[in-house]
């Protein structure tokens, strides 16, 4: 990792279903975090869901609100951030989290994040005639942008407050380096 960045934040990345928001509340309140959403962030700040964001303006769309949302986010500290699954995916978007933030991905396998997400409804990506094929095909073209997190957990043997502990302990370990 580069020393000469400024650690203040995490940033939980990764595709749904792999915990993001729920290991997020946990770690953040363990650490007394704020904790942020990056697509609640979005609903807050546009009055619309993501699946109508995506339904009437486009994937194009969200992508730039998702890089504004990003660009908010430098100047919070004391923060666990939950990154949309395809955010990352912009090269800026995950410049931006390292300036100030442990970047950590949280990793499933898609039968997992299936078995996880497949009663969900709010998730457009779903809208699939093939749903499991569509995880399988945005988790290859996502993995690359995943794999240059600061740190990888994988997440299905794990319960979410262990996943939240040891994305503690890599903050504190990082934090005590500095």
């Amino acid at each position: 990792m580069q020393n000469n960045r400024h650690i203040v934040n995490i940033a939980l990345i990764g595709f749904m279903g792999t915990g993001k928001t729920s290991v997020g509340r946990l770690v953040a309140e363990q650490l007394h975090f704020h904790y942020l959403d990056t697509d609640e962030m979005i609903q807050s700040a546009t009055g619309k869901t993501i699946a109508d964001i995506f339904s009437n303006c486009g994937e194009p769309a969200f992508r730039a609100l998702e890089e504004k949302t990003v660009q908010e986010l430098t100047t919070k500290t004391q923060t666990v951030i939950s990154a949309g699954g395809g955010l990352p995916v912009a090269p800026q978007n995950l410049a931006s989290l390292k300036t100030h933030a442990l970047v950590v991905c949280l990793w499933a396998s898609p039968a997992k994040i299936w078995e996880r997400v497949r009663n969900q409804t709010h998730r457009p990506l779903l809208h699939d005639s093939d749903p499991q094929k569509k995880i399988r095909e945005l988790l290859a073209i996502r993995e690359p942008f995943y794999k240059q997190a600061d740190i990888l957990l994988n997440t299905e043997l794990r319960s979410l407050r262990e996943v939240a502990q040891q994305v503690v302990h890599q903050y504190r370990l990082e934090a005590s380096s500095r």
